[in-house]
């Protein structure tokens, strides 16, 4: 009888649950705004890592890829421009001398050997020039040019490709001051040799000096042309 009685109860209270819970959706159904609050739980949970991924950008969504059927991904560039090697210019056509219409002469002063000053050829044409014997250097209204040092001489025709650069040393005055006739002079014009040496061609350069001049004496001279910038500083 005790059994019975409690049977019954379970029964009606779990008609009663039915009934609620049938009640509760058609409320939530009518247009009446009213939710049911499990269902409005579970929502808000959904809800969450779509905002998430939105907000991260199109970085964080999965693409497709060509083993799940999908197309395959493309790579992506970096997002740091791209930096391209730069080649150096090549040599087009018959080698021919190097003068001053097809390069440019710097002269700088040296502290090491003092009383010095270096000068720098550039090939600024599209054909390799070979720069023959020594610079003809010509300070102020000079009459003649100073002598090369013998010693100085290559063993080869200094070569340049273009963009290269050639050297020549020019020793301005004697460090012990035993030299005559020193001077301060403010212009240098650089004439180039042949192939036979014995003559200039071509157009001269007119690199710039020091705004103060430099000083020259009796001592004058200059070195070869030079390959390297090291072998020229040497004398």
């Amino acid at each position: 009888m005790y059994n019975l009685r409690t049977s019954r109860t379970r029964l009606v209270g779990a008609a009663a649950t039915v009934v609620l819970a049938a009640l509760s959706l058609t409320a939530c159904n009518d247009g009446t705004g009213v939710n049911d609050e499990g269902a409005s739980a579970g929502s808000t949970t959904t809800a969450q890592p779509t905002a998430s991924a939105s907000s991260s950008g199109s970085a964080s969504a999965s693409t497709p890829s060509a083993t799940d059927g999908g197309p395959a991904t493309a790579t992506t560039p970096a997002a740091h421009p791209s930096t391209s090697t730069s080649k150096a210019p090549t040599s087009s056509g018959k080698p021919v001398t190097c003068e001053g219409s097809n390069t440019k002469t710097v002269a700088a002063p040296l502290t090491r050997p003092v009383n010095h000053l270096l000068l720098t050829v550039t090939n600024t044409g599209s054909k390799t020039c070979f720069l023959y014997g020594y610079p003809a250097v010509r300070f102020g209204e000079a009459q003649s040019v100073p002598p090369v040092i013998e010693d100085s001489q290559p063993q080869a025709v200094v070569t340049l490709q273009p963009g290269e650069s050639g050297y020549a040393a020019v020793s301005l005055s004697a460090t012990d001051g035993g030299s005559s006739n020193g001077h301060t002079e403010k212009s240098l014009t650089v004439y180039f040799h042949g192939r036979s040496g014995n003559e200039s061609v071509g157009k001269g350069a007119r690199p710039s000096l020091p705004s103060q001049g430099v000083y020259v004496d009796d001592s004058l001279k200059v070195t070869y042309w030079q390959q390297s910038m090291d072998d020229a500083v040497n004398w």
